[in-house]
């Protein structure tokens, strides 16, 4: 069985018992079909060794939700914070099993399976195993302690086993079952993973005097970027939140970024207009920009004009820092936003709306190399569907080379998607028109820009778990990236209120 299969496998396995746990034992169910599953916002923090001995700091974060009464699986990111190799990053899903010891003490030991890379050579084909095995206190709400790991490229040449620390709090992942999609019914609270808006950004950054590219050669062309915010409020006025963009232009190709956001807004004239501030703070790197480990921050200030009750349009200006690097930008962005959910309204009837988690696997059957070459590689996928109408969706992906040489490609993508169900119950079709940034590993994406369109057949297996097999076509908009795509993927449907 070649690596596409493997992961695949892996990848389908995993999403396949979230799925059929959403009915099992360890599920809650109430009378209005909401499911209540217990789930943990995990953080942590190690340095590991890279051949020569050379250090590297990493951090990693995860979304684990209980499949089973010990058992937890979710999407999970690592990538650098420390050393020489800012935009190190790796993407994949991880499985963990918790069993309490004593008194409140607890053992977690799992395994996460990603790819990914950049900022070194020494991943190869970019596939990261990482099994681990955590000693936890629990606090109350929270957890800390101690992780051992190992953190291993198969096809590459880091092998490191190290100690760090580790927190984790508490949390629920909410959803309705899928029965209930289009029906309005009471509800209280947010579901899935509990965001409220998303937004999608269009931005450009343009470096200031003393940023330099890794070669020390001055950076002086804007870089535009694409990507995508996801925050929940905390209050009407404060929020806090996640982002990633990669870069689309400016012979940046490769640059990516994953930062946590808090900021406080304020409507203005009768909610037309609201003003804001924000910071966040996380890792960036990649496409020759010199990021030091990796460490990045960004303060900034926005005007939103809302659109509507659930759109809006905000342009937003401030400054990005690295602080163990050379980098120092001002930054403007235009971004769209729209409302999932309105958490000023607890309570009362509201509208159960389809989303989709998609992991799986894809292959470009020749992906074109910055040294002449094409060869074929393979990456996970991890997508996120949220459906404006019974069949029109929008989609958000993240994926990442793991074989074929291309350690360190990662992509960002964003788009529209279309699905009808007008045959036997099981089968479905679909179209997906994506955009976004891609670059690294040695793939020829010129400014990182590319579109991708896709077609899909689907088969359901339950209400919840289905399989879909894509085909579709990869194009960078400068570089000489033009291959074939064949992706094969599982899904799991389940369904959020919308006030």
């Amino acid at each position: 069985m070649n690596s596409f299969a493997k992961v695949f496998c892996v990848m389908s396995s995993l999403l396949s018992i979230l799925g059929y746990a959403g009915h099992a034992a360890g599920a809650e169910e109430n009378i209005d079909g909401i499911i209540l599953k217990p789930s943990s916002i995990r953080l942590g923090v190690e340095r590991i060794k890279l051949p020569g001995n050379e250090p590297m700091g990493m951090l990693g974060t995860s979304f684990l939700i209980q499949i089973t009464p010990n058992l937890y699986l979710g999407p999970a990111a690592y990538g650098a914070v420390s050393g020489h190799r800012g935009g190190f990053f790796t993407g994949g899903g991880e499985l963990a099993w918790r069993q309490k010891l004593l008194s409140k003490m607890e053992l977690e030991t799992g395994v996460y399976v990603g790819g990914g890379g950049g900022g070194t050579s020494l991943v190869g084909g970019g596939l990261m195993v990482r099994p681990h095995l955590d000693l936890l206190w629990n606090f109350g709400g929270y957890r800390a302690g101690i992780s051992a790991s190992n953190v291993r490229f198969p096809n590459g040449a880091i092998n490191s086993s190290q100690l760090g620390l580790v927190w984790a709090a508490d949390s629920d992942f909410t959803y309705a079952s899928p029965e209930l999609i289009g029906q309005r019914i009471d509800a209280k609270g947010r579901t899935g993973v509990g965001f409220d808006r998303v937004l999608v950004t269009l931005g450009s950054y343009h470096p200031r005097s003393g940023s330099t590219n890794l070669n020390g050669v001055p950076n002086t062309n804007s870089i535009g970027y694409a990507g995508f915010r996801m925050e929940q409020f905390l209050s009407p006025t404060y929020y806090w939140g996640i982002e990633a963009a990669g870069a689309g232009t400016g012979g940046a190709a490769g640059y990516a970024e994953y930062l946590a956001t808090a900021g406080a807004e304020t409507p203005m004239w009768d909610n037309k207009l609201t003003l804001g501030a924000r910071l966040a703070l996380g890792m960036g790197g990649g496409g020759s920009i010199s990021v030091g480990g990796g460490q990045l921050a960004k303060v900034g200030a926005y005007a939103t004009a809302n659109l509507g009750r659930d759109t809006h349009l905000t342009l937003e200006g401030g400054y990005a820092h690295a602080p163990n690097g050379t980098f120092r930008a001002t930054y403007g962005q235009v971004i769209f936003g729209w409302d999932l959910d309105h958490p000023d309204v607890s309570e009362g009837q509201a509208t159960v709306v389809r989303n989709e988690w998609v992991m799986g696997s894809e292959r470009y059957s020749a992906a074109a190399r910055r040294d002449g070459s094409k060869q074929s590689l393979d990456a996970i996928n991890l997508k996120l569907n949220r459906y404006l109408t019974p069949n029109l969706y929008l989609t958000g992906q993240a994926h990442s080379a793991y074989d074929g040489n291309a350690g360190g490609y990662s992509v960002g993508l964003v788009g529209v998607g279309f699905r009808i169900k007008k045959f036997t119950w099981p089968v479905s079709v679909g179209a997906e028109l994506l955009a976004g940034a891609a670059g690294g590993g040695g793939v020829d994406t010129s400014g990182g820009a590319i579109v991708q369109p896709m077609a899909y057949l689907g088969l359901d297996l339950t209400k919840s778990v289905g399989l879909r097999l894509s085909a579709g076509r990869v194009k960078s908009l400068k570089g000489d990236l033009n291959s074939n795509v064949l992706d094969l993927s599982a899904s799991f449907s389940f369904g959020t209120t919308s006030h």
